[in-house]
């Protein structure tokens, strides 16, 4: 057997879970769609606690996700891979267009941005990395990626974010870039403006 032949084949055993267990589909639709916009409000809330080592983090996460968003699309183009919809009967709960699926952008993102929290808040991380693989699994199960494509994501955003991370932490740039933005931030809105965290 293939790996494409294995990556179907546990394809279909995810997706049929569709149509035997219909009482999870809501929960997969909305975590398939929605639940990255988990990821956007938790980067916002952590850097307006004003903390330093959050806003770090922050950074690191954003310029991880450019990152390996960008290295996302090259391999999209290069390794080009019609959707499960396209080539194949599936049950697709979720309208989507029919581009490329490998890597998936959803898994890419998830991972990328809950590993740069991982490796500054392990426990928070740990949550964090829990909803992107559900993010994952939800790709497959709404019929709009195969398994492979999600867990290309999760490796490409995992790496990016670690070697970000080690990269960055040889370096002072992103250190000065985020003091200058506090020393205008605090004359804009001074601390006693608002709740400390």
């Amino acid at each position: 057997m293939s790996l494409n032949d294995f990556d179907y084949q546990l394809f279909q055993w995810m997706n049929q879970c569709a149509g035997l267990f219909p009482a999870f589909n809501p929960v997969m639709r909305f975590l398939a769609q929605d639940a990255e916009y988990f990821f956007f409000l938790g980067v916002i809330v952590y850097w307006f606690t004003r903390r330093s080592e959050n806003r770090r983090m922050v950074a690191e996460a954003l310029l991880s996700a450019c990152v390996s968003l960008a290295i996302s699309g090259i391999l999209g183009h290069f390794f080009y891979r019609d959707r499960p919809f396209v080539t194949h009967h599936v049950l697709q709960l979720i309208v989507h267009p029919a581009n490329a699926s490998f890597p998936s952008d959803h898994a890419t993102g998830a991972f990328v941005i809950a590993t740069a929290i991982w490796l500054f808040r392990r426990k928070a991380g740990r949550v964090w990395l829990a909803l992107a693989a559900c993010i994952a699994i939800s790709r497959v199960w709404t019929g709009v990626h195969y398994p492979a494509d999600v867990l290309a994501g999760a490796l490409l955003g995992t790496s990016t974010a670690v070697c970000v991370h080690q990269w960055l932490k040889r370096s002072t740039w992103l250190s000065a870039c985020i003091e200058l933005y506090e020393k205008i931030e605090a004359k804009v809105w001074p601390r006693s403006q608002q709740r400390s965290y």
